[in-house]
């Protein structure tokens, strides 16, 4: 079962470049475009696009299931392997991270956290493989942006609408208007941030090889037969931007968005408030229970 779940999670990815192989246009020189769109279905509200960011996003969805699944199956007491050494070593440090900065209250965000740390940064690392990032794209990075908006307006309205209303009003009501331009701003920044630091890595990747090129063939474009038209400049350099820009810029823009997720709804809660009403409805309903039991 291993060896299988580990195949299956291999396989989106080998899919990936064989729908990349057979149906991407190949480009010719420098090329910056947005994900290539596979078809368009039609729909009462207009057409919906189906591009390679979001195949890309599917593919890596499916690829991080079964390596849970690889991690998590046949889970031991005694006697414990790697696999869940490795899986046990995964839950400790997510939970104790939303523990650092969220708190004992959101405990349970510890999956949601780690699904957006594997899943953003699984989308970067695409480029190593040559595939499409789907966190190149601004409509998926949105659409996590906009998922996290809506816990954070969810979490703030724990204490009720009225003081989720007033909150707008802080530290003095005519700072309203800047507040809930400051709210709307939210998934927005969020969204661009992402997006923006991961496509302005894939351009300059890009641009960087084709000066390289450039170069090598003013350089050594004399010398005789295959030598001349080798790219010897864009040996090693490209490999050592690809840590930077593909390995560590998209492991931090994951888990910088991860982080700003755990602030902005952790933030937003009105703990006292919450609490406080939280006491008052127990106390009620214990009044009422007592009067109930009196009767």
């Amino acid at each position: 079962m291993s060896i299988l779940f580990l195949i299956l999670a291999i396989l989106p990815i080998v899919a990936g470049i064989v729908i990349k192989v057979l149906f991407v246009p190949v480009n010719e020189g420098i090329s910056i475009t947005g994900a290539h769109i596979f078809f368009t279905l039609d729909l009462p509200f207009g057409g919906l696009p189906i591009t390679e960011a979001q195949v890309n996003s599917w593919l890596v969805i499916l690829s991080i299931l079964f390596f849970c699944l690889f991690l998590t199956h046949d889970l031991k007491t005694k006697d414990i392997g790697k696999r869940q050494i490795a899986a046990e070593w995964i839950v400790e440090k997510v939970t104790n991270l939303v523990k650092t900065n969220m708190g004992e209250f959101f405990m349970g965000f510890a999956p949601f956290i780690a699904a957006i740390l594997g899943l953003s940064a699984c989308s970067s690392l695409l480029t190593l493989v040559g595939l499409f990032p789907p966190t190149s794209d601004i409509n998926i990075v949105g659409g996590w942006a906009i998922l996290t908006f809506i816990l954070i307006t969810y979490y703030k309205m724990k204490a009720g609408p009225l003081i989720y209303l007033k909150s707008f009003g802080d530290p003095v009501p005519f700072l309203a208007p800047l507040n809930i331009i400051s709210e709307i701003a939210t998934p927005i920044s969020m969204a661009f941030r992402h997006y923006g630091n991961v496509l302005s890595g894939s351009i300059i990747s890009v641009l960087i090889a084709a000066l390289l090129t450039t170069l090598s063939n003013l350089i050594f474009g004399r010398l005789p037969g295959f030598l001349g038209q080798f790219p010897f400049l864009r040996i090693g350099l490209p490999a050592i931007l690809s840590v930077y820009f593909d390995l560590f810029s998209g492991g931090l823009q994951a888990f910088i968005f991860a982080m700003l997720t755990m602030s902005y709804v952790s933030g937003g809660f009105p703990e006292d408030e919450y609490f406080k009403r939280k006491r008052a409805r127990a106390q009620k309903k214990k009044s009422i229970e007592n009067s109930n039991g009196g009767i």
